[in-house]
């Protein structure tokens, strides 16, 4: 069988490893090798990172809504509780832009809640 040798695929390849190493320091950016072991490495922090940001900034959007929440006399929990209740379908990320951006129609927000609270506190009495 003859000896293939990959002609420009190879040179390819390399200079694509390369390419994505620039900026590394030293021979990590340099010599095909050890750039090849740099770049695996960053590529799957990139990948471990794009997941991890997902997560992030679910926590984030949580954190600024229980924030406003509490500052309307509320927790996060009973925030949501009253959001489901009112039948408000406003996902985290919007509630959180909304408490940042704009707070007082965050308030008028957080006064449905309230009174679909109060609501369901009232016909659990009558039930009782």
């Amino acid at each position: 069988m003859p000896r293939a040798k990959r002609g420009n695929k190879r040179l390819e390849k390399r200079k694509k490893i390369l390419k994505l190493a620039k900026g590394y320091r030293g021979t990590k950016s340099k010599l095909y090798r050890s750039a090849k072991e740099s770049v695996e490495r960053g590529l799957t922090f990139a990948y471990t990172g794009r997941k991890l940001k997902k997560r992030d900034f679910r926590s984030l959007w949580i954190v600024r809504i229980g924030a406003a929440a509490r500052l309307n006399g509320l927790n996060y929990s009973q925030f949501m509780h009253g959001l489901k209740l009112s039948g408000i379908e406003l996902d985290r990320k919007v509630l959180s832009d909304l408490a940042v951006n704009q707070p007082e129609a965050f308030t008028a927000l957080a006064g449905q809640i309230k009174s679909a609270l109060d609501n369901e506190q009232q016909q659990q009495q009558a039930a009782a």
